[in-house]
């Protein structure tokens, strides 16, 4: 497939790159990883096939060869010679085709797959795209020339795959500790906050706008070795307010970490956009 457009952001992503957080690599992968694990099997391919993860639309695609495209996550205009075929559902395109996503009509992040999967060269077993390290392939550019592997099976159409409508408001768990006795009352701190999300978050983490932490007295003027951190890391800088780690987070930081988000919950933030109001609730 050849690459005519971009859009805002377009990176290849499989499953990610777990297990070198002890090199200081991030797990990386794609964020909302139950999207790109549906178009990959309704594009008949296996789970962790590489897809690509786009931000708002804006990519058009010519296929060069017979293939399949399924697009996912948030509903999602899939435009082919000008027509809306619709998303979460395979595609068939002809050499010389041109597909085009549109905006997703809520959410911030789609994901298309295409049957046999991207070809491009793993590196440290992975295909991902890690913004903060650079490992990985490039982000996208009109020219580029993608591989297709070759498939494995056929697509798998579905009687109905309903696309989710992320929300404006979010509420999600969080586990407290291992810092979380660096704050005031973090408890009750955590339960009387409303925070909306930042315009200058991306892969690496969630901001959140809103009223800040406060830290204990004892703990008021201190500050923390580096020390390691997980993906859904609820990080609090200087500022008191929070930062939730995602995919392609730094593997140490050294401001506390109040709590984490349980790993079924990260793909809900994946697509929360800037303004997305959220809520984090404690758990002990």
């Amino acid at each position: 497939m050849t690459v005519l457009a971009p859009g805002p952001s377009a990176l290849v992503q499989d499953l990610g790159r777990p297990g070198y957080a002890h090199l200081g690599v991030p797990p990386s992968g794609a964020l909302d990883v139950p999207s790109l694990r549906l178009a990959n099997r309704l594009a008949g391919n296996a789970e962790g096939a590489a897809g690509i993860e786009v931000v708002l639309g804006g990519l058009v695609l010519r296929a060069e060869a017979s293939c399949t495209v399924v697009v996912t996550g948030p509903s999602t205009p899939v435009l082919l010679a000008g027509r809306d075929v619709g998303s979460h559902a395979p595609v068939h395109l002809r050499a010389g085709d041109v597909v085009e996503l549109g905006p997703p009509r809520a959410g911030l992040r789609s994901y298309l797959a295409v049957s046999g999967g991207l070809d491009v060269p793993p590196h440290l077993g992975s295909r991902s795209t890690d913004v903060l390290s650079g490992i990985g392939p490039d982000p996208l550019r009109a020219g580029d020339v993608l591989p297709l592997g070759t498939p494995v099976r056929p697509p798998t159409g579905e009687d109905a795959v309903a696309p989710p409508s992320p929300p404006d408001r979010l509420t999600v768990p969080v586990l407290l500790g291992p810092r979380e006795d660096w704050f005031a009352d973090p408890v009750a701190q955590l339960a009387a906050a409303t925070w909306s999300v930042s315009p200058e978050s991306n892969r690496v983490g969630l901001r959140l706008l809103g009223h800040p932490l406060v830290r204990a007295d004892a703990r008021a003027e201190r500050e923390l070795t580096s020390e390691a951190v997980v993906t859904g890391a609820v990080q609090v800088p200087a500022n008191g307010r929070p930062v939730i780690f995602l995919a392609d987070h730094p593997t140490t930081g050294g401001y506390p970490v109040i709590g984490v988000v349980p790993t079924g919950h990260l793909a809900a933030l994946a697509q929360a956009r800037p303004g997305t109001r959220v809520r984090l609730r404690p758990r002990a």
